[in-house]
Formats: C-alpha cells, structure tokens, sequence
C-alpha cells in the first residue's frame, strides 16, 4: 500500500507545477495551514535530477516559509483577535502560551528552534506578533532556523542519492505502518491528558 503511495509521490513530485505547489504549501504552514512542506520537499529532492535541484528546492521552500511566517507575524500583529478563536479551537492554544512564554525567555533563539523542529511554525509567528518582537530579528531567526532545517533535508537526500531513494522504497511499508503507530500513539495520549 505504502509502496504505491510513495510511488505516485514521486510522481507528483516530478510535476511541472511541482515548485509552485511546494512554495504555495510553504508559505501557508508558516501562517495558517497545518500541512509542513517537508511532504513535498523530500520526494521532490529525491525525485530531482541533480543535487543542485535539491539546493534550488530548499532554497525555495525557505524563501516561501519566510514570507509566509511574515504573514504570521501579521495576523498576530494586526489581527489576533480574530485568529484567538481559531488556535482554541483546533488544538494550538496550549502550544500558543508555550511559544509565548518561549518569547519572554530566549526571544530570537525560539524563533530559530520553532523554524528548525517540528514544533507548528505558524503558533510561533503569530505569537511574534502579538509581542511585536523586533521584525529584522523575527526574519533572521526564521530564515537561519527554517533553511537549516530544509537545506539539512535536502543535504541528506543529496548525501544519500539514489541509494536513499532505493532503501526508502524497500522499507516503505514498515516505515508506513510505524508512522501510522506513532499518531495513533500521539492521539491517544492526547486524548487520555485532555
């Protein structure tokens, strides 16, 4: 099942639009989207023909996630009372204090370590403007923290050519099944401290 499914990834991921949908998607999940473009980036860095496309694709994928955390930082500026609502209700409240608090102790180092981890990027820019953290230093540590993670991804895929690609399709299924397992996991333990 999985096979197939990584199979037709790296179809799309081949796509003539391919980059537009990558920087679209990039630039939403710094504001507002849930999806992170890591689902596009890595099969279309494995799906490039040369390693400099795989530069060219993080590149692009930070560029976008840059522009769309300034978008963040607007909503939290401008608009917050609007967005309050939404972070309650889809779950981002309790990672909204947390970025809050975050802010009040490191500033610029939880902007970098929001941009580099898995951690909603979106929760952190909104909090940036909501505390009218200093914008040159917002867009530092965004840029630093969300290329780092793209540009390691991508090095890795480079590093691992088509070995990579080749051992992600043998063991696609069982990498699958365990990502099934771990949010199953995440979801009931989220559900059980509720």
């Amino acid at each position: 099942m999985f096979q197939t499914i990584y199979r037709r990834a790296l179809e799309y991921a081949r796509h003539r639009h391919a980059p537009w949908y990558l920087a679209l998607l990039s630039f939403a999940e710094s504001s507002f989207f849930p999806v992170p473009p890591d689902i596009l980036l890595i099969p279309m860095a494995l799906a490039a023909p040369a390693p400099a496309s795989a530069w060219r694709l993080a590149a692009l994928t930070t560029a976008a996630s840059v522009l769309g955390g300034l978008l963040g930082y607007g909503i939290g500026y401008f608009a917050f009372a609007l967005v309050e609502p939404w972070l309650q209700q889809w779950g981002y409240w309790d990672a909204y204090l947390t970025a809050r608090e975050w802010f009040y102790r490191w500033g610029f180092w939880a902007v970098f370590i929001a941009g580099f981890s898995p951690i909603p990027y979106k929760v952190f820019t909104i909090a940036a403007g909501t505390l009218t953290m200093n914008l040159p230093l917002f867009l530092l540590a965004s840029l630093v923290g969300r290329g780092s993670r793209f540009f390691l991804e991508a090095g890795l895929i480079v590093w691992g050519g088509e070995r990579l690609e080749q051992a992600i399709y043998r063991h696609i299924n069982r990498i699958g099944w365990w990502m099934v397992a771990i949010v199953l996991v995440a979801a009931g333990v989220r559900l059980f401290f509720r």
